[in-house]
């Protein structure tokens, strides 16, 4: 078995590069089986590799006297092979309170901290953790339950180039049974994390629970999802290419922006559109972790929808979407906005707004005493007297000097200070939509206020109510 496991081994590393002759190697040796194991392993190749091993360990302070105990024998361990041994004694529990962070979310973070630290002290080449296949099945069964697209049913890599080493994975191949049987029949001790055992970790659920379960219809499971990832890889590479000669095609970058014309883009396929969109956004420094599949869709849309005047979507606090004619621009900037005016026609039914991203709903009617008593302007609606007003009517941005007349106050007040007295985003304050009439007067600010102009009475005989109703995204 022994042969078996390290042959195993060493045939990755040299299949696929996991390390080099002379590396400086930091083992992560939590203390139990995976780990252990892989230390033993990674020690009987040293000799042939010339490789220097550093063991490394972190406290993490959640299981008192057990996390200690683990500790020291990591440490006896190393002595008993002549490996350097670090230790880091990191007070996750204070960290999870201080970062706001789940348990293992806190703990991968300050473990993977100082792995990287110790590398640093050794010179480090390659970082070996102890993932095995078993882990792996267990992984795509998460992301697959959490909902996942093509790149997370890749799983965990092999190896992964993480700052200035690479962060390698021995056993990704090799399931768990075969790591406990190794170490059993070599008479190599480790400890038993007893939280391996506690059901409040998502992980833990689908390893006791969930997994051998589903093993009760298809007793290969691991397996087939491990074939699942083999798969996904070799497309998700193949794709990744293609993506990116795309981009170096038709994508003009700088430091701060990308630009391409419109129509290279929609005559790509879907799945390339959306790789294109993630991958412009990562090249703008977007983390991979908020490209959510409904805001690369929303992104999407917009570039893919047939529009005849010019748009804005801002993506996140980071990044902004500019689209004019027939260009697309991404951009970490804010644009400045562009003034815009349009006619509405009698007896029109909608308008779109494109750089508000909303539609206006028009519904010219006649009045009668009984409807009357229901006409109710709010935010989003406004309901006029179609007699009072100067046709034609105009939906355009704020201007200098702009004044409204609000209902239910006497005088009038600059437009731009009411929207400074409502805290009201500078980049808002540009695009947000003013109804005004053909005599100049402003009836409606959508959305916010309307004026004590073209008020419904009981002898109003026609009535226009306009509705905004803002654009969903999903």
């Amino acid at each position: 078995m022994e042969t078996d496991l390290v042959a195993a081994v060493e045939q990755r590393v040299n299949e696929i590069k996991l390390a080099d002759p002379g590396d400086v190697i930091i083992a992560a040796v939590s203390g139990g089986p995976d780990s252990v194991a892989l230390l033993h392993v990674l020690f009987r190749l040293t000799d042939k590799y010339h490789w220097t091993l550093v063991v490394a360990h972190v406290n993490h302070q959640f299981r008192g006297d057990e996390s200690d105990a683990e500790a020291d024998f990591v440490a006896e361990v190393a002595a008993g092979l002549g490996l350097p041994c670090e230790i880091g004694v990191i007070d996750v529990p204070a960290y999870i309170e201080e970062a706001s962070l789940n348990g293992q979310a806190a703990a991968r973070e300050k473990r993977y901290e100082f792995l990287h630290q110790v590398a640093d002290k050794y010179g480090a080449h390659r970082i070996a953790l102890a993932h095995h296949a078993d882990d792996q099945a267990e992984t795509i069964l998460m992301r697959i339950l959490r909902g996942t697209g093509p790149s997370g049913l890749v799983g965990m890599p092999e190896r992964r180039r993480e700052k200035k080493v690479e962060l390698i994975r021995p056993f990704l191949r090799i399931y768990k049974s075969d790591i406990v049987n190794y170490c059993t029949q070599h008479e190599i001790t480790y400890c038993n994390d007893s939280s391996n055992e506690l059901r409040k970790y998502f992980r833990n659920r689908i390893r006791l629970d969930v997994m051998p379960m589903l093993r009760q219809y298809n007793e290969q499971l691991p397996e087939s999802l491990n074939r699942l990832t083999d798969m996904m890889q070799a497309e998700d590479d193949y794709l990744a290419v293609e993506t990116e000669k795309v981009f170096r095609q038709i994508i003009t970058f700088q430091s701060n922006l990308c630009r391409f014309e419109r129509c290279d883009f929609t005559e790509l396929h879907v799945a390339l559109q959306r790789r294109l969109i993630k991958l412009i956004l990562n090249c703008l420094c977007v983390e991979r972790e908020r490209l959510v599949f409904t805001r690369i869709e929303r992104v999407r849309e917009l570039i893919s929808r047939d529009l005849i005047s010019n748009q804005v979507l801002q993506v996140d606090e980071q990044v902004y979407i500019v689209r004019e004619y027939g260009s697309i621009q991404f951009q970490t900037f804010a644009p400045e906005p562009k003034p815009y005016a349009y006619e509405i026609e009698a007896m029109s039914r909608e308008l779109y707004l494109p750089e508000f991203d909303a539609k206006l709903i028009c519904s010219w009617m006649s009045s009668s005493s009984n409807e009357k008593a229901a006409l109710s302007s709010t935010a989003t609606d406004v309901f006029l007297d179609l007699d009072q007003v100067a046709m034609p009517l105009v939906i355009r941005s704020r201007r200098s000097g702009d004044r409204l007349e609000p209902f239910g106050l006497n005088g009038s007040k600059k437009v731009k200070d009411m929207f400074i007295d409502a805290k009201m985003p500078s980049t808002r304050r540009e695009v947000i939509p003013l109804l005004v009439d053909a005599a100049g007067r402003i009836l409606w600010i959508a959305g916010f206020r309307r004026s004590k102009h073209a008020l419904v009475e009981p002898d109003t005989e026609r009535v226009l109510h306009m509705k905004l109703v803002l654009q969903e995204h999903t």
